[in-house]
């Protein structure tokens, strides 16, 4: 898979999970299916989701840059498992800052590698 399937793919899945973490979506889809037993269960799936997705952007930039630096997969693999298990531990209360300091944290990434190529091509 090239950069920007993975890409497309990371976003398209980041997207997705933040819109079903943050809105009513799944809740009342599994309403109408019948699931509604599973709705407050949804969370302990959508974040790890949400934050893995975050992981494959940060994976599909560092592809994109030409591998600058060192992969960022083993830092990935430790903050998804590490931002998950903290969401858990506080019970979802600062769910939404958690993520924004995600969101956040991909965004430098990609600032990074960005400035990082551009000064290797000068």
């Amino acid at each position: 898979m090239n950069d920007q399937k993975l890409l497309r793919t990371g976003g398209i899945g980041t997207v997705i999970a933040a819109i079903c973490c943050f809105t009513p979506a799944l809740v009342i889809l599994f309403g109408f299916a019948g699931l509604s037993a599973f709705v407050g269960w949804l969370d302990y799936g959508l974040f790890p989701i949400l934050f893995a997705s975050m992981g494959l952007v940060a994976y599909a930039l560092y592809l994109r840059a030409g591998r600058a630096g060192p992969s960022p997969v083993p830092t990935t693999i430790v903050a998804v498992g590490a931002l998950s298990a903290l969401l858990f531990w506080l019970e979802f209360r600062y769910a939404l800052r958690i993520s924004i300091a995600a969101a956040l944290a991909t965004a430098a990434y990609a600032y990074y590698l960005k400035t990082r190529t551009r000064g290797q091509s000068a």
